[in-house]
């Protein structure tokens, strides 16, 4: 099997190196990945820019693909450039913080996979539901087990499975869960500060629970210990809204 790795916290992030550690174990890796921090990105790509390409080495061998362009550029550059044949799956993460709710519009670990999934190869995101002392193996180990399920079970045609691992030992770890996606809003705002030379700026912070999670939700899987597997598509259209609107005297 081989297999595409990806994410948007950049190929140096402990995150990608602990995932591509692992699924080099059921397949055969290349990993092609942001040079640097390329969060919240959502699903841009690059088009008046060229994309740089080199090589990285962790721990003295060659890892990966650095690339200057967001994680579906990654994707996109590695399938159609990079690689010899397309991938049998294309893997994103592992991400530091959860990728739950409504802000898997704006992940770029979620977009990677989403770009591989509009390209028909079977693709998933992982996440890890933490920001401090992050203990990336039970996510790992968990992403080799999704893979080799992946070879024996297909996913519908554009659709990638978002997948978030709560921060607990692997004792702790309740199991997995198949859920919806959360309605859950990141709560933002933003600090007016001022720079050294007297200029204002404004730096976006926030928190993102900010309710009871839905029964049933990705939230409220990771909230009570398990992993959350949600399937995802990124059809936008409203068809229960779509045949009133065929109504409208426009």
């Amino acid at each position: 099997m081989k297999i595409l790795v990806t994410n948007d916290d950049g190929i140096y992030a402990d995150g990608i190196y602990a995932l591509a550690t692992a699924l080099a174990k059921v397949g055969e890796v290349t990993v092609v990945a942001p040079d640097t921090q390329r969060s919240a990105v959502g699903h841009a790509i690059t088009l008046t820019d060229p994309l740089r390409v080199g090589k990285a080495r962790r721990n003295k061998k060659f890892f990966g693909y650095a690339t200057s362009g967001t994680p579906a550029d990654c994707v996109k550059l590695a399938i159609k450039s990079i690689m010899k044949g397309k991938p049998d799956l294309v893997v994103s993460g592992i991400n530091l913080g959860a990728n739950s709710g409504m802000n898997i519009l704006y992940s770029g670990t979620v977009s990677g996979a989403t770009e591989g999934a509009l390209l028909g190869i079977p693709s998933f995101a992982i996440s890890l539901d933490t920001f401090v002392k992050p203990d990336f193996s039970a996510a790992a180990e968990f992403a080799a087990r999704l893979a080799q399920a992946l070879k024996k079970n297909r996913l519908p045609k554009g659709t990638l499975l978002n997948v978030n691992v709560p921060a607990v030992t692997r004792a702790r770890l309740k199991g997995v869960k198949f859920t919806s996606q959360s309605h859950e809003l990141f709560k933002d705002w933003f600090q007016k500060r001022t720079d050294p030379h007297g200029q204002t700026y404004y730096w976006m912070t926030g928190k993102f629970r900010t309710s009871s999670a839905e029964p049933g939700s990705d939230v409220e899987a990771i909230d009570k210990g398990h992993i959350s597997i949600t399937p995802i598509q990124f059809d936008l259209t409203d068809y229960k809204f779509l045949s009133e609107l065929e109504t409208w005297d426009i």
